[in-house]
């Protein structure tokens, strides 16, 4: 029987950062096979043979205001039936707030804008990034499908803070 795969997309201006939870991602053992692709903006170069994309991260560094416009440009690239469960976005950054140029509350509006989970990690630590990488990888297999059970649409709503109610303006 041949394994699955899950394609996922991780955005954002912080390559270093970027390339290592892509290597944390990629150490996971599942049964599922894993593919990342790394992009510092959206729309990808277009590619017939690009797989097609589970999960898309938008990774925040609220040290750098580059950083949420790069994204901020990005999300018009976005197909609007993938904010239905298949966007997040991953604030890294937070930790040390006397240093934020981008404050956490723009961020939380943007994430509630688009209808889509907000992560927080300290990414430059190995033991967040690597428990953050398995959490990433459990949602790219909900995304993508191979979770019994449960669609992306029912893990955005799981995924949801309870301080953070969805819109009534649907």
């Amino acid at each position: 029987m041949a394994s699955s795969s899950c394609f996922q997309t991780l955005v954002s201006t912080e390559d270093a950062l970027l390339q290592q939870l892509a290597e944390s991602v990629l150490k996971i053992d599942c049964a599922t096979e894993l593919r990342v692709h790394l992009a510092n903006s959206l729309p990808l170069p277009s590619n017939a043979n690009r797989p097609r994309i589970d999960l898309i991260v938008f990774v925040i560094n609220l040290h750098s205001k580059y950083s949420l416009q790069k994204v901020e440009e990005s999300l018009n690239h976005v197909d609007s039936s993938f904010f239905l469960g298949k966007v997040c976005f991953l604030v890294t950054g937070a930790g040390r707030e006397s240093h934020c140029s981008v404050h956490q509350n723009t961020v939380m509006k943007l994430a509630h804008t688009y209808r889509s989970p907000l992560l927080f990690c300290d990414l430059q630590v190995e033991s967040f990034r690597a428990a953050m990488a398995q959490r990433l990888v459990r949602v790219l297999q909900v995304c993508a499908g191979h979770v019994p059970g449960i669609s992306a649409l029912n893990l955005l709503s799981l995924l949801r803070s309870p301080e953070n109610p969805p819109s009534k303006e649907l």
